[in-house]
């Protein structure tokens, strides 16, 4: 299935997308896509639902997040060895984890607003890994297991703040707006082989990112099972696996980072597109 959350903040509706592309209201079925929602139980549930019997929403207006009640947004950084080269890193000999704030959180079309005295602010395309059951020390074999589903995710990045302010990475990956995620959650069934996916990214039209996941170094079962090894991952907690080349920091000759105005359209194969517009600072575009 392809889950989905649509309308304004704090008033979002559960829905599913039929076969024809369709979005069909959930509300008689759940209140809410949630947590709980992605455990086996749950998506099986929802399985069983016969979206043709359900209203079909014309007018979504804005789409939420994929699902409420995320707990832990876990990133993976350098996992592309080519995406390594062009920060002049090496390859890691284990994967490098950092954490996004869950105020970074926002649909996949929200605005992007810019820190107050952003210079640096970059793109990064990369799968989602949604947990649909707790993890804890589970072996490679079986990781997947533990998996509810996949989704696009937009690592934004300061790079200023993450790699010149004398401090962790994650002082410039959790800034307000910084994690677009969505349209959907794909279910796990749906996505037979996440290390096929082809991903992309444009920035006022031109393509700067082409990569697939079949590049990553540390494969998704992997990573599941090695996170689970530091924290125990919780239904709802989303991991996102990094990105392929072509983020700005790496631009030859010069770099390019985001501005005002800019528009960057992202997406990964059987995942849906993001769609956002980057904005000034604005409080009144992150409390809205």
């Amino acid at each position: 299935m392809k889950l989905m959350r649509y309308g304004k903040k704090g008033n979002e509706k559960p829905a599913a997308l039929d076969a024809n592309g369709q979005v069909c209201d959930l509300s008689s079925v759940i209140s809410d896509i949630d947590a709980s929602s992605l455990s086996p139980t749950g998506l099986a549930k929802l399985a069983e639902v016969d979206l043709n019997r359900l209203p079909i929403v014309t007018d979504v207006g804005r789409i939420a997040p994929p699902y409420a009640g995320m707990g832990k947004f876990i990133c993976v950084g350098l996992n592309y060895a080519d995406h390594a080269a062009e920060s002049n890193l090496p390859v890691p000999p284990e994967p490098v984890l950092f954490m996004k704030a869950a105020s970074a959180l926002i649909g996949c079309n929200d605005p992007v607003v810019l820190p107050q005295g952003s210079v640096k602010t970059d793109w990064e395309v990369e799968l989602g890994v949604v947990i649909g059951t707790k993890a804890r020390y589970v072996s490679e074999d079986t990781a997947l297991d533990h998996v509810a589903g996949y989704c696009v995710v937009n690592d934004i990045s300061e790079r200023e703040y993450q790699i010149e302010r004398a401090g962790q990475w994650d002082k410039g990956k959790g800034c307000d707006t910084f994690g677009p995620v969505g349209p959907w959650l794909v279910t796990r069934d749906e996505v037979p082989d996440p290390q096929n996916l082809d991903m992309w990214l444009e920035v006022n039209g031109k393509r700067f990112q082409n990569g697939s996941t079949r590049t990553m170094v540390y494969k998704v079962a992997h990573l599941v099972s090695y996170i689970s090894r530091f924290m125990t991952l919780y239904p709802g907690d989303i991991i996102s696996t990094g990105t392929p080349p072509g983020v700005g920091m790496g631009q030859k000759p010069l770099p390019i980072y985001l501005k005002a105005g800019d528009v960057m359209r992202l997406g990964i194969a059987g995942l849906g597109e993001q769609r956002q517009t980057v904005h000034e600072w604005n409080p009144s575009l992150i409390d809205d």
